[in-house]
């Protein structure tokens, strides 16, 4: 009988167990559905753009378009004038927000518990959750107003640093936290000095912890469109200067919003960005996978 009881209660088990991960699953996919729709309508509405000069070419006039339409061709031009320009800010915003994010990062997790760190962390903490636009309107009456005295390719960066800084910080940190303190009290024990073992031990250490923060960080801000309204403004033209106006992906995207001569633009510009940023965290992933520290 008790032989028969155990079957009974397993059985039993085995159904809930079953029952319990068809749940999961079931939830699971609810969840990645609106990723695999958004991407899916992505796909279909904006292929028909994506082609060689979509890449080489500026972004067309309305006449343009307009002309391109009502004969029933493909929308001439492209997205350079967007691509080059995203390129330009987010390489400035890096630049800037990089190596003090890195720097405080390493602080923070130096100096656990004082009074200072707790301050920083909070304020980095409170960052996070300030609205771009904020912090474009901000960056414009600091930079444009009286720094640039124009809307520049560096107020839009320093825009985007600010909106780096946080996530930079906060991922170094945690970063820092996952490596063995055996590493560091080994350095300590040999000698070494306390530089050395920043930038010796640490660091390389946490080096893909680092680098996927980093990456993070640049997908987030890569298609802000708030702050660059206030900052860049845009421009028709591949413009390397950055002390003079210049366009972005996502700003183009607002642009073709505004003129419905140029919905097909919104979707293709639209993919573009979703699969770089896609592309990035894929990255990521991969470099945290390969490297992660056990």
């Amino acid at each position: 009988m008790k032989v028969i009881a155990i079957r009974d209660n397993s059985n039993s088990r085995n159904t809930k167990n079953k029952i319990f991960l068809g749940i999961v699953i079931f939830f699971s996919l609810l969840t990645i559905l609106p990723i695999i729709l958004i991407v899916g309508e992505l796909v279909v509405k904006g292929i028909g753009q994506i082609n060689l000069s979509f890449f080489t070419e500026v972004a067309p006039d309305t006449l343009q378009a307009m002309v391109a339409k009502a004969n029933g061709e493909t929308i001439p031009g492209g997205i350079a004038n967007g691509i080059t320009g995203s390129i330009l800010i987010v390489v400035l915003a890096a630049v800037m927000a990089i190596p003090f994010g890195i720097i405080t990062g390493i602080y923070l997790y130096e100096t656990p518990g004082k009074r200072y760190s707790n301050i920083i962390r909070d304020i980095a903490d409170v960052l996070q959750g300030v609205p771009s636009i904020v912090l474009g309107l901000i960056v414009y009456l600091w930079v444009v107003k009286h720094i640039t005295h124009s809307y520049s390719a560096l107020a839009g960066s320093v825009s985007l640093a600010i909106m780096m800084l946080p996530l930079i910080i906060r991922s170094t940190e945690e970063t820092l936290k996952m490596i063995p303190g055996t590493l560091k009290e080994a350095a300590v024990a040999l000698g070494v000095p306390y530089h050395k073992i920043i930038l010796r031990v640490l660091i390389p250490s946490s080096f893909s912890g680092l680098l996927t923060g980093i990456l993070i960080s640049i997908s987030r801000i890569l298609g802000e469109t708030a702050p660059l309204m206030l900052t860049t403004l845009g421009n028709p033209r591949i413009n390397w200067d950055i002390t003079h106006p210049t366009s972005a992906v996502p700003l183009l995207i607002w642009q073709f919003y505004n003129d419905p001569n140029m919905v097909e633009l919104i979707w293709s510009s639209s993919l573009f960005l979703m699969g770089f940023v896609l592309t990035l965290n894929i990255i990521s992933k991969r470099i945290s996978a390969k490297h992660s520290i056990h």
